[in-house]
């Protein structure tokens, strides 16, 4: 165990050994829970001090307009923004009439520990009242893997050297104050008293608040149980109102006895269901909580856990904090799309309100990948819930002119919330980052079902939009004109190489699918002459080239615009926070890869040489303002041979939220970076690509690595690598036939249960030297030891 200020470095769980209240904020985001459905910030138990509440119900959200100092056509008139639903993490706690707060008295003891194989948080407190009595506090939550609507807390207290009287408050509490936020635009808008009452009850099952959104008419329910564990004698009391709900338990212990309660938290929403239904809803799911009582459900939690680690482990021998982030960003990456279940995975998970709790395209983009090789049926739940705001993006394209579908830039139900026009309407990649996610998926699992039930039609929509947007030129040559690429420095371009190698992408896989399933293809009215054109348009897709530099412009002429002054702005990042966009659109500054990302996902399209140039020229412009760039680097840097490079990048990708890189962890983790940093680790230095319809590697290590493994699930086996210095080893698991044909360095081989392979790993040497960075945006070191940030 390597040390770091309050945070020791251990392989299977994140601690903190103290309490430190200028980072409660990050803290909150780190240590919170979630599967998918309920996301829980990592909020103390008696609820102060807090930074940011938070408690969140997947997709449920109120809507609120969107102003503009001159509005134009096409403008969205309204945004979503999550809602910080009914608090139901609240115990309170009263020593004697001394209310249990950290900030008062003595604390001489507060430590939480998240637990990578239990999905638990604990948290352990030894406190000394102001009044001079000494107790003990211990507490467990969880929110159930197994069970949707379920979260639970066990809250344990004990007096340590005299007795005293417990006063436990345990609570349901709607329409939390909010804190005042910055003016970051990265950081959420504040909604007063979002929640309107509906009815409340109260009984010996459990207690139930309904509440209603009033521009989103969206319902919701929260309810809570309790079980009493004491030897000594204790009275319980109940007391519900519209917006809260209280149950007290008066105890009187003595030193070595203790007080355990249960709370058994469940929670549901709808935009369709009645009243009665939302309450029978969390009513049931509560009585499964107590039938399955604590121990049941701490029990399922590891079960389920267990199986994940076995399909999705990343080991990492050499770099013990890069083995713990690694494994903290794929226990966060689970959490976000476990249990989502056709809704969208926010760009901050449920871990913060941070963009209003809305989902970009980081989510195909990075954080279905990690999904599709750890746990797939939680991508096609992604993806399907994607088809389910078709007809949403249907009517945003005939809105914009075009025909097919134009799936929004940011959104929580499917309309369109950027109020933005260059950052969000004009950049169509999205469709593209879709589509691929699809056809990954796909050749990940051979699940013909879902290209029939959701992929086919996904295909079609977003080929029909590309073939409206764009056109041939007089050598026949097809152009998209006017677009955003990934960099947003760098908006409404004419082709930008990431956007038309990925349309081109999208067009030849809706062509391969409708020719696979030509009667499924024919309800959706695609004929041979559309099917002609889309592999008409990406055979003749324009990619631009500076013939001068030897590079690829970014899109076209970007490689004439003048070089950003990036000495005069070295502290002054991020850039959008100190200088106009009108002043980065005409220079050739990078916000995140974006030419980089294209040579990535796209690496066919590009030679070795081209490789190595283009990332020498783009690593000298890019400045990662963004969460979604050090990973793609990362890659790309090991593909190139500057494998110490793609070490540092690979280590800022995973350690962004535990050591608060950005400096706004406080609004909720990354998830693209999170799911990114596994992509550097097995993208990166494993080489995984797909080709022709299989895995390739391609594995080499950094110096500082002493050897990486990890497992993925390709077609319902379960492949393992293991990388040392000189040697890589391929092996197959799920029964004594399993095997898998797959690519090593452009060999073919077939591994079998049986047989595993090992072949040996050739040096790999860069093309160029190692380029610099912008001034002040050299990545940190990852061998160096530094303090916590």
């Amino acid at each position: 165990m390597i040390d770091r200020g309050h945070h020791p470095i251990e392989p299977w769980r994140l601690r903190e050994t103290r309490l430190a209240m200028d980072k409660l904020a990050q803290a909150e985001s780190l240590f919170a829970l979630s599967n998918g459905h309920i996301g829980l910030r990592g909020n103390l138990d008696e609820g102060e001090p807090y930074a940011i509440p938070g408690t969140y119900l997947n997709s449920f959200y109120e809507q609120r307009p969107l102003p503009y100092a001159e509005a134009g056509y096409g403008y969205p008139e309204s945004g979503q923004t999550l809602v910080d639903v009914t608090n139901g993490k609240l115990i309170r706690l009263l020593v004697d009439d001394s209310p249990f707060d950290v900030r008062y008295g003595y604390l001489s003891k507060h430590e939480r520990s998240l637990d990578f194989r239990t999905g638990v948080l604990e948290r352990d407190v030894d406190w000394t009242s102001p009044g001079g009595k000494r107790i003990k506090v211990r507490s467990r939550r969880l929110v159930s893997l197994t069970q949707r609507a379920v979260a639970a807390i066990e809250y344990v207290v004990e007096p340590v050297d005299q007795p005293a009287r417990f006063v436990i408050q345990s609570e349901l509490v709607a329409n939390e104050a909010q804190p005042k936020l910055s003016d970051d635009p990265r950081v959420a808008a504040v909604l007063d008293n979002p929640l309107k009452p509906v009815s409340h009850d109260g009984g010996e099952h459990g207690t139930v608040l309904i509440h209603r959104t009033t521009r989103s008419q969206q319902l919701m329910a929260a309810a809570m149980s309790h079980e009493v564990d004491t030897s000594a004698r204790y009275a319980m009391d109940q007391d519900v109102r519209e917006d809260w709900a209280r149950t007290t338990v008066i105890c009187q212990l003595q030193p070595g006895e203790s007080l355990r309660v249960v709370k058994y938290l469940t929670y549901g929403w709808s935009s369709l269901r009645s009243e009665t239904a939302i309450r029978d809803q969390v009513a049931a799911a509560l009585a499964s909580a107590r039938f399955s009582g604590w121990d049941g459900l701490t029990k399922q939690q590891v079960e389920f856990l267990d199986d994940f680690w076995d399909g999705a482990d990343v080991e990492v021998q050499g770099h013990p904090e890069l083995q713990q982030a690694v494994r903290f960003a794929l226990f966060h990456v689970l959490q976000a799309g476990a249990r989502a279940e056709r809704r969208a995975i926010p760009s901050k998970g449920l871990t913060g309100a941070g963009y209003d709790g809305h989902t970009f395209w980081d989510t195909e983009g990075f954080v279905l990948p990690v999904l599709t090789y750890t746990m797939p049926d939680a991508a096609a739940d992604a993806l399907r819930w994607r088809h389910s705001t078709l007809r949403m993006a249907k009517q945003r394209a005939e809105e914009l002119g075009f025909k097919g579908a134009s799936f929004p830039w940011r959104t929580i139900r499917g309309q369109e919330c950027s109020g933005y026009w260059p950052a969000g309407t004009a950049a169509f990649h999205i469709n593209a980052d879709i589509a691929e996610a699809v056809m990954r998926y796909y050749r990940a699992t051979g699940d013909e079902d879902f290209l029939d039930e959701v992929g086919l039609e996904l295909l079609v929509e977003t080929a029909r939009l590309w073939i409206s947007l764009g056109h041939h030129d007089r050598s026949g040559r097809w152009h998209l004109p006017g677009v955003t690429g990934p960099d947003e420095y760098s908006a409404v371009a004419d082709d930008n190489v990431f956007t038309n190698l990925m349309a081109a992408r999208n067009l030849r896989s809706a062509a391969e699918v409708a020719a696979k399933f030509p009667a499924k293809a024919r309800e959706f009215g695609v004929d041979s002459e559309e099917e002609a054109g889309w592999r008409d348009a990406a055979a003749a897709v324009y990619v631009p080239y500076d013939a001068d530099l030897g590079v690829h412009p970014q899109s076209e002429g970007f490689t004439g615009y003048a070089v950003w002054d990036f000495e005069a702005y070295k502290d002054k990042y991020p850039l959008l926070l100190h200088a106009p966009y009108f002043q980065l659109y005409r220079t050739q500054v990078v916000k995140q890869a974006d030419l980089m990302l294209a040579t990535y996902w796209c690496g066919d399209a590009f030679t070795v040489e081209e490789k190595a140039r283009n990332f020498d020229y783009y690593e000298r412009l890019t400045v990662r303002d963004s969460s979604l760039s050090a990973c793609v680097q990362a890659v790309m840097a090991a593909e190139v041979g500057h494998l110490d490079l793609a070490y540092d990048y690979a280590y800022e990708a995973a350690l962004i939220d535990m050591r608060n890189l950005h400096r706004n962890t406080g609004d909720g983790l990354h998830m693209a970076s999170l799911g990114g940093a596994w992509s550097a680790l097995v993208a990166g230095f494993g080489g995984l690509r797909e080709r022709d319809g299989s895995l390739s590697f391609d594995p080499a290590l950094p110096i500082g690595l002493a050897g990486l493994s990890f497992t993925i699930r390709w077609r319902g086996v379960r492949l393992k690598v293991e990388i040392d210095p000189v040697a890589v080893k391929y092996s197959v698991h799920d029964g004594p036939d399993a095997s898998m044909t797959i690519r090593h360095a452009g060999e073919e081989l077939t591994v079998t249960a049986k047989q595993p392979v090992v072949r040996t790993l050739e040096k790999r040497r860069p093309l160029l030297p190692r380029p610099p960075q912008p001034p002040g945006r050299e990545p940190r070191p990852a061998m160096a030891i530094n303090e916590d940030g």
